[in-house]
């Protein structure tokens, strides 16, 4: 009898492990391959969603395009019908030009814009901008006189503000 052992392999070394550990990691193994598998169709989920959500968007921009060119189209033809009565009585052509501005003042209403162009009121630089400044014998310090260009929308749905001339102190 020979008291030397043969050198062992690894896959020897395998082979001697108790036969409990490798179902264990067999089944290690295929949970591993599940969860790649599940997150792979994640990745693909998500850029599906991605394509959708830009596609969808790309379709809600053009709908609100055409939303809002809808609401001007009355007022284009309504300026087309006083173009065409610009050579009958003036004073017809002017209603009809102030009525179609009403039309639009009323569209930008519609579309969350209303204009605003009141006087005698506190400047605020969030809705005014100062043009001018006037002596107003009559008007607080620091008060809308006279409103050069109106304003459109509110708080953070404001297009411009309202370009004003503003009274100031009197020394």
């Amino acid at each position: 009898m020979s008291t030397e052992q043969e050198p062992t392999t690894p896959q020897d070394e395998l082979s001697q492990v108790p036969s409990t550990q490798q179902p264990e990691a067999e089944d290690h193994a295929a949970a591993l391959d599940e969860l790649q598998d599940r997150w792979r169709r994640a990745l693909a989920d998500l850029d599906n969603l991605r394509k959708r959500h830009a596609k969808e968007l790309v379709r809600e921009q053009a709908a609100e395009r055409a939303r809002t060119a809808a609401a001007w189209l009355p007022i284009l033809d309504n300026l087309d019908l006083a173009l065409a009565h610009a050579g009958s009585d003036p004073s017809a052509v002017l209603e009809g030009v102030k009525a179609v501005r009403d039309q639009a003042i009323d569209v930008m209403r519609r579309l969350g814009y209303p204009r605003y162009e009141e006087t005698s009121v506190p400047f605020d630089p969030t809705r005014h901008e100062v043009v001018g400044v006037a002596e107003d014998p009559d008007a607080e310090p620091n008060t809308v006189v006279q409103v050069v260009r109106p304003g459109y929308g509110e708080g953070e749905n404001q297009l411009r503000p309202a370009a004003v001339v503003v009274s100031k102190r009197q020394e």
